[in-house]
């Protein structure tokens, strides 16, 4: 295997970065690190299609907001799935020195 496929999209995993549902300003949850991008992009479809048929539903049923709501849980994960895969793929600028470790002598 050349070092191309070991770091390729198809063996990219989810870095655990991005958060979702907040109380004020801190995150309930955060996506794991280490899911295949792919089972993350699959996981991410049925949450939206679950989404999208709840969305249906509230549409219809005036009586309850309750389909609306599990309409926007299942938004929220499955686009903080998608954003953490994205995050996965996008390469990373290198890390340059700071300027205090730039005065610093190498030999440390």
């Amino acid at each position: 295997m050349t070092e191309t496929d070991l770091h390729g999209p198809a063996n990219a995993k989810t870095i655990g970065f991005t958060p979702f549902l907040y109380n004020s300003d801190r995150a309930f949850f955060n996506v794991r690190a280490g899911i295949p991008i792919i089972d993350a992009l699959s996981q991410s479809s049925d949450l939206l299609s679950l989404a999208k048929s709840f969305a249906e539903d509230a549409a219809f049923n005036r009586d309850t907001d309750r389909h609306a709501w599990a309409a926007h849980y299942l938004t929220v994960m499955g686009k903080a799935l998608v954003d953490d895969v994205i995050q996965a793929l996008i390469p990373r600028p290198a890390r340059t020195k700071t300027e205090s470790e730039a005065e610093m002598p190498e030999s440390l």
